[in-house]
């Protein structure tokens, strides 16, 4: 039976347990990855979310993930590679304890739109707290409405996620270095 969305108040552990999954993730495939940087709502201080950790791990090239896909699998992650078919840039995977996801690790290219993308919705939100607290409104109705229907509730999101990346690009571009200097 699917697991009804939960939207939990913000938890100040989140960035030290992204900061302790951080190390566990470097410590397997480090010499694969340029940077990394967590995002989704767990990153942004007083966010309400899915108490999930997203990492992102940029590295040069996307064929420098296959290396990866087994250190991973030894720390404890499964690799999705069906979800490639949507984000064919995208390596995938999760970490959970029991049913529950804990943590979801994206790989890409340090230069992709979706490592730019996620670090300046991160960004934007982070300064601007009257949006994310209208992102919280936002994601508890559709949690509410949705249930345990996830690609209904993410496609909800999508208008309002669009809407922040734009004022976000306008405010942010030139101003925020996504991809961090050799």
């Amino acid at each position: 039976m699917p697991v009804p969305i939960v939207i939990c108040d913000y938890n100040p552990r989140w960035p030290l347990e992204y900061a302790k999954e951080k190390e566990r993730v470097l410590a397997a495939i480090g010499q694969y990855v340029l940077a990394m940087e967590h995002i989704g709502s767990t990153s942004v201080p007083g966010l309400a979310s899915k108490p999930i950790i997203d990492l992102a791990a940029g590295v040069r090239q996307f064929s420098d993930t296959d290396q990866c896909i087994e250190p991973l699998k030894k720390i404890g992650y499964v690799y999705v590679p069906e979800f490639e078919r949507d984000l064919p840039g995208r390596r995938y995977f999760y970490r959970a304890s029991g049913e529950e996801h804990t943590h979801h690790l994206h790989m890409v290219e340090i230069t992709s739109e979706f490592w730019k993308r996620h670090i300046f919705f991160r960004e934007y939100l982070r300064a601007h707290p009257e949006q994310a607290q209208a992102y919280v409104q936002l994601k508890r109705e559709l949690a509410a409405r949705y249930g345990a229907d996830r690609p209904s509730y993410t496609s909800a999101k999508a208008e309002f996620i669009r809407h922040i990346l734009t004022l976000a690009e306008e405010e942010l571009h030139g101003k925020l270095d996504v991809i961090p200097s050799e």
